[in-house]
């Protein structure tokens, strides 16, 4: 009977393709199924063959469970009864019983053959799948094979594949038997049919169809920095040539259009719009608004935004139908862009100024005059006045040495002041509130100013709210609360 086991192991690994330790794996798994059978279905049991002789035990198993937890005779034991047994056994281990071999030559029940045909299935195709994967192709081209509920399931190669309706290129009419490309968008090994997911309308798909077409890219002389694509209708990319003799976007547009036509034909006619790619932030985002011609940026870091203005001839250009333009460029650079007219600009300036001149005519005890100084001179906060380097203040004309060392001197007694305050009004605000993803100190003061001490209080506000008595940005307000709400669905 052991030469049988052996016998069996060897055809069957021979037969599938697939390692001698997979079929033993699957064999161990029947003989367990057929015994407990014999036993009790409940029964946990363990088969170990060995891999030499082709003998095989059989052992039932308990698993040690604490004093009072919930107990089920046939598969668990509470630790006070175990340690009859073995004293030095734990919770979570588990005691075992030699059980007598059942006879291999009854085993011949369907279910256990179908479980050793099943982990084989499974096993092949695995395989099959860190074959693919090994081959790095992230461009999947393959036929659709059939549909599943408006799923297209993609046949490339040996492996199937599925592409998911939303997915697919919007008005985009796929058919049984027709060959699609797709970008890999992720594996799923749990799932029981296709296990590969494809995406056409990923921002990848459309930077793996240039470097297919171009071949500058794959020669490393040309790079696809980013990419940003309202599927089916419009696409931005931004390119990067490493070799001065080269013009990237020509290369990616190819002679007489050729290659952007290939790409804009396999996307279903979305039009691409390639820009060049800045190492400036600034500058990028301007060649990401093409085709609106840009006046002015002001570029703010803390909030990761631009102020982009336009003349008001170039304002419907650079937002695009629907915002489709400015959403795209904002996607494709990552920064917020803010697109203003001239005049709105000036406006916006005018009340930014006004703010900051009311705090240092407040906070500085100085006139009008000092602090429009102070802000043609580029400052706008009270840490920019009180810890600016003193040589940079020094240049200021309008300033002696002496006005310098007291406006400074001023500043740093109102932040100390400040943080003296903080610290008193933090006092009573709650530890998990502290110490939440996205709060820092100042935020706490003001929230214990207005009351707000605890996650739930916090939890219970609406955005507008936040906003009003902290002065924080929407999307801030609106990550905090949803932060501060996390634990009432754990």
């Amino acid at each position: 009977m052991s030469r049988e086991i052996l016998l069996l192991v060897d055809v069957l690994a021979r037969e599938k393709n697939v390692a001698k330790e997979i079929v033993f794996g699957a064999l161990e798994l029947a003989l367990a199924s057929a015994t407990k059978k014999r036993l009790h279905d409940e029964a946990d049991v363990r088969v170990v063959v060995d891999r030499e002789s082709g003998d095989f035990e059989s052992f039932r198993r308990w698993e040690v469970v604490a004093d009072g937890d919930y107990l089920n005779e046939a598969l668990t034991v509470p630790l006070s009864e175990a340690c009859k047994q073995d004293p030095d056994v734990e919770v979570g281990d588990f005691l075992e019983e030699a059980l007598e071999p059942i006879d291999f030559g009854r085993i011949g029940a369907q279910a256990a053959k179908q479980v050793i045909l099943q982990k084989i299935r499974d096993a092949e195709r695995d395989q099959i799948l860190n074959d693919f994967l090994d081959r790095k192709e992230h461009l999947v081209t393959g036929t659709i094979k059939r549909m599943e509920r408006g799923n297209a399931i993609v046949e490339a190669g040996k492996i199937e594949a599925v592409l998911p309706r939303d997915q697919m290129i919007p008005r985009e009419n796929l058919r049984i038997g027709d060959r699609v490309k797709a970008y890999l968008l992720r594996v799923d090994r749990q799932a029981r049919g296709p296990q590969l997911i494809l995406s056409r309308t990923a921002p990848e798909f459309i930077v793996k169809l240039f470097e297919m077409e171009v071949p500058e890219v794959d020669d490393g002389l040309l790079e696809i920095k980013a990419a940003a694509r309202d599927p089916g209708l419009r696409a931005k990319i931004a390119v990067k040539s490493n070799d001065q003799r080269i013009d990237p976007i020509g290369t990616c547009v190819g002679m007489r259009g050729m290659r952007v036509t290939a790409v804009t034909n396999e996307l279903a006619g979305e039009r691409v719009d390639i820009v060049l790619w800045s190492p400036d932030p600034a500058q990028f985002v301007v060649g990401a608004l093409a085709p609106a011609d840009v006046s002015s940026v002001v570029v703010d870091e803390d909030k990761h935004s631009m102020d982009v203005v336009v003349d008001e001839a170039n304002l419907a250009v650079a937002i695009g139908r629907g915002g489709q333009n400015v959403r795209l460029a904002s996607e494709m650079t990552g920064w917020t862009i803010n697109l203003m007219t001239e005049e709105e600009s000036v406006t916006k300036v005018e009340a930014e100024s006004a703010a900051i001149r009311v705090l240092f005519m407040e906070k500085l005890d100085v006139d009008e005059e000092v602090a429009n100084i102070l802000i043609a001179e580029g400052f706008s906060t009270l840490e920019e006045v009180a810890y600016v380097p003193l040589h940079e203040m020094l240049e200021i004309e309008s300033f002696d040495e002496e006005t310098v060392q007291e406006l400074r001197e001023r500043a740093r007694n109102v932040l100390l002041t400040e943080a003296i305050v903080t610290e008193e009004q933090i006092g009573d605000v709650a530890d998990d509130l502290l110490g939440m993803d996205g709060m820092d100190k100042q935020l706490a003061g003001k929230l214990a100013t207005n009351g707000i001490k605890t996650l739930d209080d916090l939890a219970d506000l609406a955005v507008d709210e936040l906003t009003e008595m902290t002065g924080i940005t929407a999307d801030r307000a609106k990550q905090l609360i949803t932060t501060a709400r996390a634990h009432w669905f754990e």
